[in-house]
């Protein structure tokens, strides 16, 4: 018996080191096309642009971020960008958490049929309304508005599914008793329920926040005016469309690379925050219908 176990052990323990080698190098395929991106940006102009994976500065130099902060106009985009999704972000999490929350009562009228359309809604594929979505926004005269781009994807069937999720780990006897002591409904929501699913705000925040910063279909659809581009928009103008700078211009990849580093740099921010919460969100998610 003990030369099974010994055996057991060898196995367990090989499957632990493959695995971890097999983590390791899924990682060096992650972290190493942005070390790459982040030497580039902080490389000088001609050095940046020689065919090779550079994981250290050639002839460090940030005129990379200068030119992209001022001969670009890169701020105005970066605006436009954080406007849209933290007044989205905002607006998104509260909605799905007021839905999620009436969808909580065991005796709502309806609430199979309700539950069956927000369903029916996360099968759609995005593609097959878009020009429905095109349609509507011009007849509500939102083309080339940063109204639009709040408005769109305001809610999401998975958002108030989740805050339900998180909303059902409270016990539904706590706000029976809080209506006794005289509770309204909306301060039961404010004070018990989204102090209680702490975690699951963060985790519907961090997935919306990061798809909002990186939204590209909607600005694209909706956004005319150059005055009005978002971030990504106008990195993909300024990494693709040669046609809009002259032909003694020339863009560089270390300009390229730093609008890139721009633009992730808010995600790196906001999730070390929102990180724990995040974690535990998804655990607590996936515990419960």
């Amino acid at each position: 018996m003990s030369d099974r176990f010994e055996r057991l052990g060898w196995k367990n323990k090989a499957f632990d080191t493959l695995n971890g080698l097999f983590l390791f190098a899924l990682m060096l395929t992650m972290i190493i096309p942005f070390i790459n991106v982040l030497a580039l940006s902080f490389s000088a102009g001609i050095a940046s642009m020689r065919p090779e994976i550079v994981l250290w500065p050639k002839q460090f130099s940030v005129e990379g971020y200068e030119i992209v902060w001022k001969s670009l106009d890169i701020w105005r985009p970066l605006l436009n960008s954080v406007i849209v999704t933290v007044i989205g972000t905002v607006m998104h999490v509260l909605l799905s958490s007021l839905a999620g929350y009436v969808f909580i009562y065991p005796r709502l009228p309806g609430k199979k049929l309700m539950l069956t359309f927000v369903l029916i809604t996360m099968m759609v594929p995005q593609e097959a309304i878009m020009i429905p979505l095109y349609v509507v926004n011009k007849d509500l005269h939102l083309i080339n508005t940063l109204s639009a781009l709040v408005l769109s994807g305001l809610v999401s069937g998975f958002s108030i599914l989740l805050m339900r999720s998180f909303f059902l780990n409270v016990p539904y006897e706590m706000s029976e008793s809080a209506k006794i002591d005289g509770a309204g409904e909306f301060r039961i929501f404010l004070t018990m329920y989204l102090r209680l699913a702490a975690a699951g705000l963060a985790t519907v925040t961090l997935f919306e926040f990061v798809g909002r910063w990186n939204m590209f279909t909607a600005p694209v659809m909706f956004i005319n005016d150059s005055m009005k581009y978002t971030l990504q928009v106008a990195l993909k103008a300024m990494i693709i469309d040669t046609s809009s700078n002259s032909g003694t211009y020339l863009v560089t990849t270390n300009v390229r690379m730093a609008g890139i580093v721009i633009s992730i740099l808010p995600l790196l921010a906001v999730y070390p925050f929102v990180q724990k919460y995040f974690m535990k969100g998804i655990l607590l998610g996936a515990s419960k219908e």
